[in-house]
């Protein structure tokens, strides 16, 4: 085993078992070169050869997959499965055997930085921790470079509700009818039932029922790109159809087998947020808003029309009456409309001030 500057000013370390060459690498430190000479070092006597370690993690990454998927849930395999694609290129392209815990900790900082939601980017790093354990047991790797690590606090400002007012939604709505109708349909029924999305891909026609009152039934959840789910909740809700929107709904239900998806395009093709907003324009139709402020939408203006917050957080779904609460204070309180009302009356304050002036 060799260390020695290069003229670049960088330190290149070589392993040799004899004469035969092993692996190389250069650091900027000899500090640095000298830990992966004894890392390796180590390697060998433990019984694992650095050499089988020069496959990248991208070439790696099917070989474990293939193997996860007889031996996990469905659901954690689609979470591993994600790793494919949101491993960054740079740590995709990486021997396995060069990862160290600054390039994962690179990697969680990029996804945090792509607007990955911190959950998230939690459950990548679960991922990739089982995938190099894995490298470990195959004797590919001595440690797992991922133990080291932690997730980034997320410190940017929690992203705030924006929902349309009624007047602003059947505008929209008129707007993207120009478009395509039955997408604007749909855009209309979310501002009215609140569904979030992947709940409204995953209505069937059977969930839509009349006796003894038009109604949804909420019971499942299909984001794109995974199996369906429970609701978020994880429960299963009922929310009552407007006069609004129930001949639409009754419309898109009509002469459809029971379990078809009840909301899809009029070419019959599932919902995609991508083609949904593409097609409507929506970057300019919402001026910034996102599809998700349909449901909060929904719950201000049942809220604004008088229905009891109680009734509301069922028909939401919402675990807490807090979570409610939030719908309420965006909306205003009483005290809010109440002050309000003081503040533009005539007469009261103007009016000691202009009595004190005459005198």
């Amino acid at each position: 085993m060799t260390i020695r500057k290069e003229p670049s000013g960088k330190f290149r370390a070589v392993l040799k078992v004899g004469r035969e060459y092993v692996a190389g690498r250069t650091f900027d430190t000899k500090r640095e070169a000298q830990a992966w000479l004894a890392r390796e070092r180590a390697a060998i006597a433990g019984g694992v050869d650095p050499r089988a370690g020069r496959a990248t993690v991208r070439s790696l990454l099917p070989v474990w997959l293939e193997e996860r998927r007889h031996s996990v849930s469905a659901k954690t395999y689609v979470s591993d499965a994600a790793l494919v694609r949101l491993v960054p290129h740079s740590l995709a392209a990486l021997s396995v055997n060069a990862v160290t815990d600054r390039e994962v900790s690179r990697a969680l900082i990029t996804l945090i930085q792509d607007g990955l939601a911190e959950a998230s980017v939690r459950r990548f790093r679960a991922s990739l921790s089982s995938f190099f354990a894995w490298a470990v047991r195959e004797r590919l790797i001595l440690v797992n470079p991922v133990l080291r690590t932690r997730v980034p606090k997320v410190g940017g400002p929690r992203t705030e509700m924006y929902p349309f007012g009624e007047e602003d939604l059947e505008h929209i709505y008129a707007s993207a009818a120009e478009r395509d109708p039955r997408l604007a349909d749909i855009l209309l029924i979310a501002g009215w039932t609140g569904l979030r999305w992947s709940e409204l891909r995953a209505v069937r026609v059977r969930d839509f029922v009349e006796v003894p009152m038009p109604t949804l039934v909420v019971q499942r959840a299909e984001p794109e790109g995974v199996e369906t789910k429970t609701t978020k909740s994880g429960r299963s809700r009922r929310v009552p159809v407007a006069d609004r929107v129930l001949p639409l709904v009754r419309s898109m239900a009509a002469g459809r087998e029971a379990d078809a998806p009840l909301f899809v395009t009029a070419s019959g093709h599932r919902l995609h947020s991508t083609a949904f907003k593409r097609t409507l324009g929506w970057s300019t139709l919402a001026e910034g808003r996102r599809i998700h402020d349909l449901r909060h939408t929904a719950a201000c203006l049942w809220l604004a029309r008088g229905v009891d917050p109680g009734t509301v957080q069922a028909w939401m779904g919402h675990a807490s009456i807090a979570t409610t609460n939030l719908y309420l204070h965006h909306l205003g309180t009483p005290a809010d409309r109440a002050g309000l009302e003081r503040l533009n009356a005539r007469g009261h304050a103007g009016g000691t001030r202009k009595e004190a002036g005459s005198e």
